[in-house]
């Protein structure tokens, strides 16, 4: 198993969108990217902890491949707009890769340069090693399963 930690807005949605995928075993949604340990939602949401809501993504490398999962992240998300996804605005909301291998990185940046040549405006996805995962709080988890809400920016219908 390998594991990714990405960030595309509001991680309710990313977390049902990677739910979806053939290969992947396992999501949490939490917090990344920041200088506070064990952050809260309200904290992250005030702006002050440097965190991302991200979603831990973990896959069966043997049913799908890294480039798979990135070239879905570049998909569900528009990877162009800075601190904002839909209608959610705010650091927080920054479109990030966390690598856990320098596999992954490479991967990434490959994946990231085929996607810029699609797009008018430069990508502002940034790509860095993880750091500290928190997992965020149990009413997070699965919530657009659960609700059937919460999809805000991501894109209906099948994975292609």
């Amino acid at each position: 198993m390998e594991k990714i930690i990405l960030g595309a807005g509001c991680f309710w949605g990313v977390q049902f969108y990677f739910d979806q995928i053939p290969g992947v075993v396992n999501t949490r949604v939490g917090y990344s990217g920041g200088h506070v340990k064990n952050p809260t939602y309200e904290e992250v949401c005030s702006h002050n902890t440097g965190h991302a809501e991200v979603v831990e993504v973990e896959y069966d490398g043997n049913k799908v491949s890294n480039e798979t999962i990135l070239k879905q992240f570049f998909r569900m998300h528009d990877p162009t707009q800075l601190n904002r996804q839909g209608p959610d605005i705010g650091d927080n909301y920054r479109s990030v890769i966390f690598y856990t291998t320098d596999n992954q990185k490479s991967i990434a940046d490959k994946v990231a340069l085929e996607c810029q040549k699609k797009l008018k405006n430069p990508i502002v996805t940034q790509i860095e090693r993880a750091s500290d995962f928190y997992e965020a709080e149990e009413y997070h988890q699965k919530y657009s399963e659960r609700t059937g809400r919460g999809m805000c920016h991501i894109p209906y219908g099948p994975v292609a």
